[in-house]
């Protein structure tokens, strides 16, 4: 299945919380389109296709981890994705928004506010800055090559932690390109946004690359 247009993103949306969760998505469009006139968070362009392509691209990842997940953290989350867009539709969940940039995190945090996301919180420093703190989940979108991505992240992981990096046409490619004990630990799953794309879902703490 994939999700062609903005209605049948935002019903793919609302089947992953409830309506206030999803009134939490629709307030956070009207946010990201005001600031988007001040500061570049995303494309012009894709503001027409804001659900396909930022709202249900970064929902989707719940789709592989279960509802009870704890600590989430969101590496170079930029404009809140998939990051922010997890803490509005699981606001029970403890997600960490990692964003090194000042005006990027600032807005984050204006917007973590205004959506009520007490458990959201935004980290406004580069990743090798952050005190180690196990992750029961690591995202990241458009942050860093997966070996560069793993060998930064990897204190955070344990045993346990659920790996979930969207990864567009380069998927299979950047999982061939670590060494063969940590490629085993990942896969491909088909993105439900892009039939050219996929998500590196992995499980597991990887040896440093």
């Amino acid at each position: 299945m994939i999700l062609a247009d903005e209605a049948a993103a935002r019903d793919f949306c609302a089947g992953l919380t409830d309506p206030v969760g999803l009134e939490r998505l629709d307030r956070l469009a009207a946010l990201v389109r005001s600031e988007n006139r001040e500061q570049n968070l995303i494309a012009k362009a894709s503001e027409d296709v804001l659900w396909v392509r930022h709202f249900a691209d970064s929902a989707q990842l719940l789709t592989h981890v279960p509802r009870e997940t704890g600590l989430w953290l969101d590496l170079g989350t930029g404009a809140g994705f998939p990051g922010l867009v997890i803490a509005a539709l699981r606001p029970e969940t403890p997600v960490v928004l990692v964003e090194s940039r000042r005006r990027r995190a600032e807005w984050l945090s204006r917007a973590r506010d205004a959506l009520g996301l007490n458990r959201c919180c935004i980290e406004a420093q580069r990743l090798e800055q952050i005190r180690v703190v196990p992750a029961d989940v690591i995202s990241a979108r458009a942050f860093a090559p997966l070996t560069k991505l793993i060998g930064l992240s990897v204190r955070f992981s344990t045993p346990d932690t659920v790996w979930l990096l969207p990864k567009g046409r380069s998927a299979r490619q950047e999982i061939a390109e670590l060494p063969r004990k940590v490629a085993e630990m990942f896969h491909v799953e088909q993105s439900l946004t892009d039939v050219e794309a996929g998500i590196v879902v992995g499980k597991g703490r990887p040896e440093v690359v």
